[in-house]
């Protein structure tokens, strides 16, 4: 059986932490009841970081959210980063851990990007290898993540939300839903968010992101929204967020913040107003 961590995460707010916010949220974490740390940031063998990462984990769940595994890459897996991502959840035993659909790396070249996949046989058989691999040697269920986009692919055969659920069938991997990629993707595509969400499916999901995105313009003048993380949660998204904890119950909800990093009260508020959503919805989470 594999393992699911010491710690379930609870169907509430969480961020993801910042050292720069570590006093703030140590003082007055306010609705948040959870945290998400990048694995590669914590792959080291001591110092400052590890040891605020060690009294966070004293008092709250704790996510590892990879970014540098290439699950969907051509190659094979990197045998050494897996082995120090299996290191940092041996000590840490988080209550989830989760990686992109997505590949970063060629020719042992890492291009510090998530590109997207075509939907074919041939990658889901990659991606599920992938899975199996990275879950065998980790002990442990991991939590696989829809892309945000930009473009689609000729050879696609199949339907992202019909991919993912294949993939979750084939190996036992849950999903992570990042409701702001859903939205995006949909923009650049052409599609309806909410028509997808409702294909969605969501009884397989474990966890729920919520980031900002910047709006830019195609070459030919159609919108084209990027996956940036440097400003609130747009309203269009928390419309969608609603419609998901809505159709498909409630979930640990991550609100993510990576760029522009403003200081700790606003994006304690954030997460505020993603209990908000969850009390409507039935939760019991109070801001």
């Amino acid at each position: 059986m594999l393992d699911t961590g010491s710690r379930a995460l609870p169907a509430a707010p969480g961020v993801g932490y910042k050292p720069q916010h570590f006093a703030g949220i140590m003082a007055d974490p306010g609705p948040v009841r959870w945290l998400e740390v990048h694995a590669e940031n914590y792959m080291g063998a001591g110092g400052r970081p590890l040891a605020q990462l060690r009294a966070l984990a004293e008092r709250f769940a704790i996510s590892v959210h990879g970014v540098g595994l290439s699950i969907g890459g051509e190659g094979a897996l990197d045998t050494a980063h897996l082995a120090r991502l299996k290191a940092l959840c041996g000590w840490l035993r988080p209550a989830s851990f989760s990686e992109h659909l997505a590949w970063s790396t060629h020719d042992g070249v890492f291009l510090n990007d998530l590109l997207p996949l075509p939907y074919t046989q041939a990658t889901l058989a990659r991606v599920c290898d992938h899975i199996d691999q990275v879950q065998e040697v980790l002990g442990r269920q991991m939590l696989l993540e829809n892309p945000s986009t930009y473009l689609s692919f000729a050879q696609a055969t199949m339907e992202e939300v019909v991919f993912l659920r294949e993939v979750a069938q084939r190996t036992g991997c849950g999903l992570l839903l990042d409701v702001n990629n859903v939205f995006v993707s949909a923009v650049n595509q052409g599609f309806d968010p909410a028509a997808y969400l409702r294909r969605f499916p969501l009884e397989l999901v474990g966890e729920i992101h919520l980031g900002g995105h910047a709006e830019d313009a195609a070459d030919h003048g159609m919108p084209l929204l990027i996956d940036a993380h440097g400003t609130p949660v747009a309203d269009p998204v928390w419309a969608l967020y609603a419609q998901a904890v809505a159709q498909g119950g409630t979930r640990a909800t991550l609100i993510e913040w990576d760029n522009d990093v403003p200081d700790w009260p606003v994006l304690r508020a954030e997460a505020g107003r993603a209990a908000q959503v969850l009390a409507r919805a039935g939760a019991r989470v109070t801001a």
